[in-house]
């Protein structure tokens, strides 16, 4: 597989003109489009084409990779996963208006937790749109809005290339996140314009960091702080600042909590100072923080709530500081100050000016006991993680869509490693399955373990057929009690115990990979299960393992 800014024979042959009978060679938008992509490292594209995206694929170079996935919104969440994994942007290829529309629940995700993909469409031909014939994206570029930074339909087959390069770097700058462009696909075979090649010459940074006043005062803030703690999001490990946030948490001995609903793992779970993940309820945060002054949020928002549970953002006394690469996150808090900035530059620099204080060090929080009491005929969840935690690599990539059971999730699994968590962003189903395809293509190095409840594996069972296909050895451990558990818990708390359509009993997930072509194990014990997964572990196929759990 070509990774990511290589420059390869096959590129090198990769012809840069096309050729029209009866006129002289000449570079098309066809051909200075993918030499855009090749420059910018876009060798794979996620992809399920249809009759108006032919055309781009035409010729298509030796030195890419066509990812190929049966539904829209498998594409992008394979897509999704390959961009954070390798913190760099993914090239997506949809069919106009329905597979674009396929996609926008994995778009929620992907916006929610700043991931850099150019998303394409095919279009109609230009001289039809206006008559919209079958095929037409009508109004193109309102279709994903408010689900992408920026939306475009180029204004002539001339303005392609450059649009391509303006969604690339839009992409990538911060807060990264999804683009979109609706291409017609008569406009791959026009000229391009004379001057298109300086298009692949040009960079785009947009590192910021605080001024000194502003890091001085808030170095300042929390030294002299009595009970100062962090918080700490997604776009740490987005960020790849990890290690930043390890040194300033222990030069400053903070207790360290995960900010709610997080995305990603910005902080070791095995580290002494972790405190846990804070739930997403306004009066259970704010409980959870009393007796801190100074609340240092770095990479998330202030805060994503989920569940109504009115009360205090923040407990009485207590001064927010938060570090976001998101205006938007910035500007829309209830409370505190905001900086925004470069989070990788930011908490690099605040660890070197924190001096190393005097403080307590913070709690230990205690580790769940093991004492399960298993029941027959299924496994407990906490008896699944900690199994998973015994089992696999210490290295080992999670992929959770078991939404019911997050909570367990974080109690037992040891996340050591930047890079070791992903969770939809925006609670958007269809991610597990898609997500660790991507991040397995990504990180072949590691590996991947998709942890997915039953009701949300069937949003994109079909992801399976690519992972067959494409020998990616990620593994599938399929949480089955009969029901939507997360659902469960929230008719509980909305006090509406007789609502219909929270059961989905029935299903053999072992038949369905097995139609898919992964092979799959099914297991309800404790002893079946770590068999099952130590022999996938020891094997390079995808292996989905389906697990009776107890409701």
């Amino acid at each position: 597989m070509t990774t990511f800014g290589e420059s390869t024979e096959a590129a090198k042959s990769s012809p840069s003109t096309d050729s029209n009978p009866g006129q002289a060679a000449m570079t098309s938008v066809h051909s200075a489009s993918y030499a855009l992509l090749r420059r910018h490292g876009l060798t794979t594209i996620f992809g399920n084409p249809g009759s108006n995206e032919l055309p781009f694929l035409k010729n298509f170079p030796s030195d890419f990779r066509y990812i190929l996935g049966l539904h829209e919104g498998v594409v992008l969440g394979m897509a999704d996963g390959f961009a954070q994994a390798t913190r760099r942007p993914a090239f997506v290829n949809l069919h106009a208006a329905a597979g674009t529309g396929n996609a926008m629940g994995a778009m929620t995700n992907a916006i929610a937790s700043h991931s850099p993909l150019i998303i394409t469409a095919g279009q109609q031909v230009r001289g039809m749109i206006g008559m919209e014939p079958m095929l037409t994206n009508v109004d193109a570029s309102l279709l994903p809005r408010p689900l992408v930074k920026w939306s475009y339909e180029p204004a002539s087959p001339q303005d392609v290339p450059r649009a391509l390069s303006q969604a690339i770097h839009l992409a990538s700058l911060p807060p990264n996140g999804p683009v979109y462009l609706s291409i017609p696909y008569d406009d791959w075979d026009a000229p391009a314009a004379p001057q298109t090649h300086l298009l692949a010459e040009r960079s785009v940074t947009g590192e910021t960091v605080p001024t000194r006043q502003t890091l001085d005062d808030l170095v300042a803030r929390l030294e002299g702080a009595r009970n100062p703690v962090l918080v700490l999001g997604p776009d740490v490990d987005a960020a790849a600042a990890q290690h930043a946030a390890i040194a300033l948490a222990e030069k400053q001995r903070l207790p360290v909590w995960i900010a709610p609903s997080s995305a990603r793992c910005p902080f070791p779970t095995t580290h002494p100072f972790f405190q846990g993940i804070l739930p997403a309820g306004m009066a259970s945060i704010s409980r959870l923080l009393e007796g801190h002054d100074l609340i240092l949020v770095i990479g998330a928002p202030v805060f994503r709530y989920h569940q109504f549970e009115p009360g205090r953002f923040i407990p009485d006394g207590a001064t927010v500081f938060n570090i976001t690469c998101d205006p938007q996150e910035a500007a829309r808090a209830p409370v505190g100050n905001a900086i925004v900035a470069d989070i990788r530059r930011t908490l690099e620099m605040l660890a070197v000016e924190s001096p190393i204080v005097d403080r307590s060090p913070p709690r230990i929080r205690p580790r769940p006991a093991r004492d399960h009491h298993p029941k027959p005929g299924a496994l407990l969840p906490q008896e699944v993680f900690d199994i998973l935690a015994d089992t696999a690599p210490s290295d080992a990539i999670y992929v959770n869509e078991s939404t019911s059971t997050t909570g367990i999730l974080w109690e037992r699994l040891p996340l050591r490693e930047p890079g070791s968590y992903y969770f939809p962003a925006a609670g958007g189903l269809g991610f597990g399955i898609p997500v660790a395809l991507g991040v397995q293509l990504a990180c072949p190095d590691r590996r991947v373990i998709g942890v997915i409840g039953d009701g949300s594996a069937n949003f994109s069972i079909t992801g399976l057929w690519t992972a067959a296909q494409e020998r990616i050895p990620a593994i599938f451990v399929i949480l089955n009690n009969g029901t939507y558990g997360a659902l469960r818990w929230f008719a509980d708390v909305l006090e509406v115990k007789d609502v219909p359509g929270l059961d989905v009993p029935g299903i053999d997930f072992c038949a369905l990979a097995q139609g898919y072509g992964v092979r799959g194990v099914r297991a309800n014990t404790a002893r079946g299960f770590q068999d099952a997964l130590t022999e996938a572990l020891a094997g390079q196929e995808p292996v989905l393992i389906e697990v009776l759990t107890h409701a």
